[in-house]
């Protein structure tokens, strides 16, 4: 999908890897939580944090503990499976408002994108979760609660990205045609999320350990990514550029 920033009027922006590093450690309280509902359903499986990261990119607890029981031959009643999550977030909130600061490096050119730009999050994670996140991030005065979609609580159903339900969702919310909407994104699955609702997508690294870095690269394109940048820093330069080069 072509990438117009002449007519960019939102940035919808993931959140988890993408404006704060929150992936890693919120995988290591999410490992714990996993490897119990693994246990409990008879599955000998144990996936370490790193692991489930790579497995699970993109998608919120739920969807992964589902496709997870489905892929050992196990299935989860709702009832336990909405226990677990309620265990997982708020073992993955509690870690994350200790472990997460401030990011100057994400602050700066946000704060300028937000004079050029509505901004709003979308995201497979808990409205409490992003709330402790932002908080702890220092990010509540650029999204604040009614900037925040979320697959989890947002929808009438909840739906992980790569589905496209939460990205059309937030396209409505923000009263904007899909193609006048961006969405900035580190996971293959938000990218196709974005893409499948019509929304055109720029791939950030900002997160991304250097050496994973082109092989995501080679992912979120393949993925249907416009273009990909390797900080906030950059995505500003790239749309500023393209409004020039437009003008």
């Amino acid at each position: 999908m072509t990438l117009s920033p002449n007519a960019v009027e939102v940035l919808l922006c993931d959140a988890d890897g993408n404006l704060f590093r929150s992936e890693e450690p919120a995988f290591e309280a999410s490992a714990s939580v996993t490897n119990r509902l693994l246990a409990e359903l008879g599955i000998d499986r144990r996936y370490e944090p790193d692991e489930l990261r790579r497995e699970a990119m993109g998608r919120n607890f739920r969807a992964t503990a589902v496709w997870l029981a489905a892929r050992h031959g196990a299935a989860i009643e709702p009832q336990r499976l909405d226990g677990f999550v309620a265990q997982e977030r708020l073992e993955v909130i509690e870690h994350l408002s200790r472990v997460l600061t401030p990011d100057l490096s994400v602050q700066r050119p946000l704060r300028r994108l937000r004079d050029r730009y509505q901004l709003a999050v979308v995201s497979s994670s808990a409205l409490s979760r992003l709330a402790a996140c932002f908080t702890a991030a220092g990010l509540d005065d650029l999204f604040p609660p009614h900037a925040r979609i979320s697959a989890e609580d947002s929808l009438e159903i909840p739906t992980s990205k790569p589905d496209p339900a939460v990205y059309a969702f937030a396209a409505h919310q923000c009263s904007v045609p899909t193609e006048r909407a961006l969405a900035v994104e580190d996971a293959v699955a938000g990218v196709q999320s974005a893409v499948a609702a019509g929304i055109p997508v720029v791939g950030n690294l900002h997160f991304v350990e250097e050496h994973e870095r082109a092989e995501r690269t080679t992912a979120l394109l393949e993925a249907g990514a416009a273009e990909v940048v390797e900080s906030w820093d950059a995505l500003e330069e790239l749309l500023a550029v393209g409004s020039t080069c437009a003008s």
